[in-house]
């Protein structure tokens, strides 16, 4: 019998859906991937409505340590749900967390995708070296801190980020120490806040500005087999 899966990870509801079409009943309204999921919307990653989850009765509920909140999933146990939930802080993490995922889904493991995710990071070739400070929130200025996924990735793409070894994951730091840290790069993704042109990179005059897609910086899916090639070019772009 095909699993009732709800979804409260955005990374996550795309992997399902692309790999066991049909598994997926619920999704939070910020699960933009694929396009076109047509399935019961349940609310926000941090908001989700549990009666509206309890009454689709799910088999599982897929929730992350990070874009979920610990009172909601008590909540949804208390319901009598079945919570599966990732800890994903880097990318080999992800990727095993990935195949955990989609087994409890009744899915193939290791589908096409992930391989080719695999065999794509594997292959990665570092831009030159260098140090950056990678904003994700700004009024206040939020960045990168310790023991981040995205972190991960950048430092294997050959980005030193100058607060990896600041004791919070997403330290809260005034605009003028970010500035005084002297990175050669600010990498700005356009999620959770939206960097553009216009809104980021006047913030760091006279340092190289990186505008990234968030969903190949942040999300642990297929977006992973694309992330090495589309991160690399922004990358370089900002060095030229």
């Amino acid at each position: 019998m095909t699993p009732r899966v709800v979804s409260l990870v955005p990374s996550l509801t795309e992997a399902v859906a692309v790999t066991a079409p049909g598994v997926l009943v619920g999704a939070t309204d910020w699960c933009s991937h694929p396009a076109g999921l047509d399935v019961v919307r349940v609310g926000g990653t941090k908001n989700p409505d549990v009666a509206v989850i309890a009454a689709l009765r799910p088999d599982l509920v897929l929730a992350n340590e990070e874009e979920n909140r610990a009172p909601d999933l008590a909540a949804l146990r208390a319901a009598g749900l079945d919570v599966l939930v990732t800890a994903i802080r880097t990318l080999d993490q992800g990727l095993r967390e990935l195949e955990r995922v989609l087994a409890a889904c009744g899915a193939p493991p290791r589908p096409r995708w992930l391989v080719a995710a695999e065999e794509a990071w594997e292959a990665v070739t570092p831009v030159e070296p260098c140090t950056a400070v990678v904003p994700i929130w700004r009024r206040p200025w939020m960045v990168l801190g310790r023991d981040t996924f995205a972190g991960d990735l950048l430092a294997r793409l050959g980005v030193r980020n100058l607060y990896a070894d600041h004791p919070e994951r997403y330290p809260r730091l005034p605009l003028d120490a970010l500035r005084a840290a002297g990175p050669d790069l600010v990498v700005l993704p356009d999620e959770p806040y939206r960097f553009t042109r216009d809104d980021g990179p006047e913030a760091f005059p006279g340092t190289a500005a990186a505008l990234v897609d968030g969903r190949m910086l942040t999300w642990y899916g297929p977006s992973l087999a694309e992330a090495p090639r589309a991160l690399s070019r922004a990358l370089r772009a900002a060095h030229r």
